[in-house]
C-alpha cells in the first residue's frame, strides 16, 4: 500500500506527538549538551540533539526524511555507545534504551509519512527493534560484574584461630560479632550447602517498638544456654526462649523519641556472668592495676543460676549473669539475664549515665547505638555524637565501667591525657573531640581494646582541630583496658574531611607471615582499604603506603600531602569518569554528566569546596565498609566483605548562606528534623555548612548518577589479600526511579547495610541489602543457595547458634528509612525441618 498524500499525513494526530516528543528530546539533548561542552565533556550529546530535533520537526510536517534523520541517530549512538561503553552494559542502557523504543514507533508512524515505506516492511522494522528492545531488557537479568572463582582455594586449618579468645560454646553467639574477636563466625555444621535449600521459618517474633520516624532497629540478638537477648530500636531489652522465640520478659528503659539520631538504632547489647568461684574473681578496682591477676570469661553459668561463694561487693544474687545495654539517650543499663530486673548494685538503681561531665548535652547529641565491649570485666563504651551540628560538640571520651558495680574505672579524654577518672570539678571533658559510635573488638588475654575512633565534631572542616585529634581521630586506638591509656594507635586518614571515620570492629586472627603466625587483626575501612596489623604493636604486617593526596579545597593549608594505602586488599574501585555517569534516559544520564563535569574532582580524596562548586566524594561515607564489619573463616581462611560502591555529592555552604536558609542544629529545630546525615548540617561555629547528597541522587528521579553496581559482596583470602570470587550485591525489585519499585530480580547491585555470619557449613548467611532478602552464600563460589523474601528491610547482621540439636539463622527484620526500606519489628528465625536435622555443632565440613 502506497503512503498517503503529505497533507492527509500532517493531519495524523499520533505522528504530531511523535514528533513533538522527539523534538523536545532534542532540545533537551542540544541545551544539555552545550552545557556539556563548555564543561570540557563529551562532544556527542549537542549534535545528536540537534539532529533530534530536526528530526522531530520534519515528523511533525509529515515528511519521511524525519524518520531518516532519526535512524542516522539511532545508528551514529549505537557506534558512540560501542565506542565508549564496550561491552558494558550497565552503560548501554541509558544511551540505546529509550532510542530504540522512540525508534518502535517512528517505524510504526512511516507509513502515514509522504513517501513512506510501505506498512508490512514498516512493521517489520518496528518488530525487529521490539525484539532487540526485549532481548536488551532480558539481559539485565544476567550477571555482570562478577568475578571468580579464580585460583586454588585455600586450605582449612585444624585451629580455630583468634576466636579461641572468646571462648564460648558452640551452640551460642555471646557477643556483637560472636565474640570479641569480632570474627562472626560460628563452628556448627548441621546447616550446610547440601540442606540449606530446606531451610524453612520456625519461629517469628515482634518487638511491638516501631518509631514513627527514623526507624531501623539493626540488631544482631546474642544466644546464651536457652536463651536469646536482645534490644529493640528505642531500647527495649528483651529475652526469647531460644527453642520457640516466646517472650521470656522484656525491660524497657523509656528512652524519649526526643532521644533519636538520624535513626532509632540498637545494633546489640552485651552479655556478662560474674565468674562462679573465689578461684576466678572479676576484676574489681582493688585489682584492676594487675592485668596477670584478671580472669578470662569462659562459657558463662546458665542465667539465673544461684549465687555461689566469692560474689564481688555490689553483684546482687539475682544478677550473677547480667545483660548490658547503651541507650539513645546516653545511659548504661544492666539487668537480671533471667528476669530482666535492674541490677540493683549496678550504678543507682541499674543504670549509669555516661554524659556525667560532659557538660551541656542536647536531646539526640549523645547516643550509644552499638553494644559495649567487655574486656577484663570493665565495660568500654563510646557514644555517638551527632554529626555535622556544631563544633563545640559534646565530647567523644571513652569511659570503662566496672561491670559489676557499674562504677567509674577510667575515661580517656584525648585532650586530657592525665584525667583518670571524672573531670576536676567545675571543668567537662574536652568538646568536639573524635568518638567511637560504633563497636570495638578486644583481646581479653592482652588486656587491649580496639576502638575505631570518628573524627572531630563537623567532619568537612578541619582548621579548628587541635594536634591531639588530628592524631587520634579516624584511627584505631589501642586502649589498655586496665588503665584507660593508649597502648598504640594506627591512623587511616589524615586531616579527614570525608567523614572517613572508622565504623566497623576490627576482625582478630591468626596471621601467617615469614616470620611466622603472628596475632593479628584486619581493619576495614570506609575508603575499601583493609590493613594487616600486630594487635599487640599496632606495626603493619603488611606494607601501608603514604601516596600523594589532591590539594586545594576551602583549606588548602590544611590538606596532607600524602595519604596511607594499604598493599593488602583494597574494596575500592578506579577514579570515576564521565563515561561512569547513569541515568534511564540519556537525559538523567546527561544531567550527571554536567554535574560531574562541573563538579571538582581530582581522584580519590579531593577535598571539599564551597557553594556554588562541588566536589565528587568516592567512595561516599558509606563506604567501602561501614559498621556491618567484615566476617572472617579462621578455618579455611577466607574473609567475606560486603560494601558500597557509590560516591557522595558535596558542597559547602558558606555560613551567611547557611544561616538564610535556616540551617540550625537540629536540637533548634521545631518538629521533625528529617533528613540523611549531612544532607544540610549546620556545621555551627565554623565557617560553613556542608551539603551532602549521599550516593548521589538526582532529585526528579531519586536514581543514582553513577552507574551500577552500588554494592557488592567479595571473598579474600586471609594469607595473601588476593580476590576468590566478587559480585554485585543485591536486587533492583524495591529501587525504581521516582520511588517506585520496580519488583525486578535483577542483581544491579544495591547499597547495602549490616554484615555477614559464617558457619562451618561453608555458608554466608547475609540480609543487608535493599532487596529485602536474606540469602545463604556459598563461600567457596559465591552462588547464592537459597533465599526468603523478608517482611521488612534486613539491615541488620544475622546470627547463628545451636539448641536441643537443632541449629538456627536469626535476623532482625527492621527495614531502615535512610536505605528506603520497608519498616517493620520482626525477628525471625530460620532452620531444617524438624524431622531433617541431624545433630548440630558436627563435624565441620569442608
Amino acid at each position: 500500500m502506497n503512503a498517503p498524500p503529505a497533507s492527509s499525513a500532517r493531519a495524523h494526530p499520533w505522528r504530531a506527538l511523535l514528533g513533538l516528543v522527539i523534538v523536545l528530546l532534542g532540545l533537551a539533548l542540544a541545551i544539555g549538551g552545550a552545557m556539556l561542552v563548555a564543561a570540557g565533556g563529551s562532544w556527542y550529546y549537542l549534535p545528536a540533539g540537534i539532529a533530534l530535533t530536526v528530526s522531530g520537526v520534519l515528523l511533525m510536517r509529515g515528511r519521511m526524511a524525519g524518520a531518516w534523520w532519526y535512524w542516522a541517530v539511532l545508528v551514529a549512538t549505537a557506534l558512540w555507545s560501542a565506542w565508549e561503553s564496550g561491552l558494558d552494559y550497565w552503560r548501554w542502557v541509558p544511551r540505546l534504551g529509550l532510542f530504540v523504543l522512540l525508534g518502535i514507533l517512528v517505524a510504526l508512524v512511516q507509513p502515514r509519512l509522504a513517501d513512506g515505506p510501505s506498512r508490512g516492511r514498516s512493521w517489520a522494522l518496528a518488530a525487529v527493534l521490539g525484539v532487540v528492545f526485549l532481548a536488551a531488557f532480558a539481559l539485565a537479568f544476567a550477571p555482570y560484574g562478577v568475578t571468580g572463582p579464580s585460583g586454588p582455594l585455600p586450605q582449612a586449618r585444624a585451629a580455630a584461630g583468634a576466636s579461641s579468645l572468646t571462648p564460648q560454646a558452640d551452640a551460642d553467639w555471646v557477643a556483637y560479632g560472636r565474640g570479641y574477636d569480632a570474627l562472626r563466625y560460628s563452628p556448627l555444621a548441621q546447616i550446610d550447602r547440601g540442606n540449606v535449600r530446606t531451610l524453612e521459618r520456625a519461629w517469628t517474633y515482634r518487638t511491638g517498638d516501631l518509631p514513627e520516624h527514623r526507624w531501623g532497629a539493626e540488631t544482631t540478638p546474642l544466644k546464651v544456654g536457652d536463651a536469646l537477648y536482645l534490644c529493640s530500636a528505642r531500647n527495649i531489652l528483651i529475652a526469647l526462649d531460644a527453642r520457640t522465640g516466646r517472650e521470656r520478659w522484656r525491660y524497657d528503659p523509656k528512652v524519649p523519641d526526643a532521644n533519636i539520631p538520624y535513626t532509632a538504632a540498637c545494633r546489640g547489647v552485651s552479655y556478662y556472668a560474674l565468674p562462679a568461684a573465689p578461684a576466678q574473681p572479676a576484676a574489681t578496682a582493688a585489682t584492676a592495676g594487675n592485668a596477670s591477676n584478671a580472669a578470662v570469661t569462659t562459657a558463662p553459668p546458665a542465667p539465673g543460676s544461684a549465687q555461689t561463694a566469692g560474689t564481688p561487693a555490689g553483684a546482687n544474687a539475682d544478677c550473677r549473669a547480667r545483660i548490658i545495654e547503651g541507650t539513645l539517650d546516653g545511659r548504661l543499663v544492666a539487668v537480671d539475664a533471667a528476669s530482666g530486673r535492674p541490677c540493683a548494685g549496678f550504678g543507682r538503681g541499674g543504670q549509669v549515665d555516661i554524659t556525667v561531665g560532659m557538660g551541656e548535652v542536647s536531646p539526640a547529641m549523645v547516643s550509644i547505638t552499638s553494644a559495649p565491649t567487655i574486656v577484663r570485666g570493665v565495660v568500654v563504651t563510646g557514644h555517638q555524637v551527632l554529626d555535622g551540628q556544631r563544633r563545640w560538640a559534646p565530647s567523644g571520651v571513652i569511659q570503662g565501667y566496672d561491670a559489676v558495680t557499674g562504677e567509674l574505672r577510667w575515661a580517656w579524654d584525648m585532650k586530657h591525657p592525665d584525667w583518670s577518672g571524672r573531670p576536676p570539678q567545675g571543668q567537662a571533658w574536652a568538646r568536639g573531640t573524635p568518638n567511637m559510635w560504633t563497636t570495638a573488638s578486644g583481646d581479653e588475654a592482652l588486656g587491649l581494646v580496639y576502638l575505631p575512633m570518628g573524627n572531630s565534631a563537623v567532619d568537612y572542616w578541619s582548621t579548628l582541630r587541635s594536634p591531639e585529634e588530628n592524631r587520634y581521630a579516624t584511627s584505631l586506638v589501642a586502649l589498655d583496658v586496665t588503665t584507660g591509656k593508649p597502648r598504640w594507635h594506627f591512623q587511616t586518614v589524615h586531616m579527614d574531611v570525608w567523614d572517613y571515620d572508622l565504623g566497623a570492629q576490627a576482625s582478630l586472627v591468626d596471621f601467617p607471615t615469614r616470620d611466622g603466625v603472628m596475632p593479628a587483626l584486619v581493619l576495614p575501612s570506609k575508603q575499601g582499604d583493609m590493613y594487616v596489623l600486630d594487635r599487640r604493636t599496632g606495626a603493619p604486617l603488611v606494607a601501608v603506603e603514604e601516596r600523594p593526596a589532591p590539594a586545594g579545597g576551602v583549606e588548602p593549608a590544611q590538606r596532607a600531602k600524602t595519604q596511607p594505602h594499604s598493599t593488602y586488599h583494597t574494596l575500592r574501585k578506579r577514579d570515576l569518569t564521565e563515561r561512569d555517569m547513569w541515568g534511564i534516559t540519556p537525559i538523567d544520564q546527561l544531567v550527571c554528566r554536567i554535574q560531574f563535569r562541573r563538579a571538582h574532582y581530582q581522584g580519590f580524596y579531593t577535598p571539599p569546596v564551597a557553594h556554588p562548586a562541588h566536589s565528587v566524594e568516592y567512595p561516599g561515607y558509606n563506604g567501602g565498609t561501614d559498621w556491618g564489619g567484615i566476617a572472617v573463616d579462621p578455618r579455611r581462611g577466607i574473609i567475606i566483605a560486603n560494601y558500597n560502591d557509590m560516591p557522595n555529592y558535596v558542597q559547602l555552604v558558606p555560613r551567611a548562606l547557611a544561616d538564610k536558609l535556616g540551617w540550625a542544629p537540629r536540637d533548634q529545630v521545631r518538629g521533625e528534623p528529617g533528613g540523611a546525615e549531612g544532607a544540610g548540617d549546620p556545621q555551627a561555629q565554623t565557617p560553613y555548612a556542608v551539603d551532602v547528597n549521599a550516593g548521589w541522587r538526582l532529585d526528579f528521579t531519586g536514581l543514582l548518577c553513577k552507574q551500577p553496581p552500588y554494592g557488592g559482596i567479595r571473598a579474600i583470602e586471609l594469607a595473601t589479600g588476593r580476590t576468590l570470587w566478587d559480585r554485585p550485591f543485591g536486587e533492583a525489585r524495591n529501587n525504581g526511579p521516582f520511588g517506585i519499585s520496580s519488583g525486578l530480580p535483577i542483581e544491579i547491585g544495591t547499597p547495602n547495610n549490616g554484615g555477614a555470619a559464617l558457619t562451618a557449613g561453608g555458608l554466608v548467611f547475609i540480609a543487608a541489602a535493599t532487596d529485602n532478602l536474606i540469602r545463604a552464600i556459598d563461600i567457596d563460589t559465591g552462588e547464592t543457595l537459597w533465599r526468603d523474601v523478608l517482611p521488612a528491610g534486613g539491615q541488620a547482621t544475622p546470627m547463628v547458634y545451636a539448641i536441643a540439636g537443632r541449629e538456627y539463622l536469626v535476623i532482625m527484620a527492621g527495614g531502615h528509612h535512610f536505605m528506603e526500606t520497608p519498616e517493620g519489628d520482626y525477628v525471625i528465625a530460620y532452620a531444617l525441618p524438624e524431622n531433617a536435622h541431624a545433630v548440630a555443632g558436627g563435624a565441620p565440613k569442608r
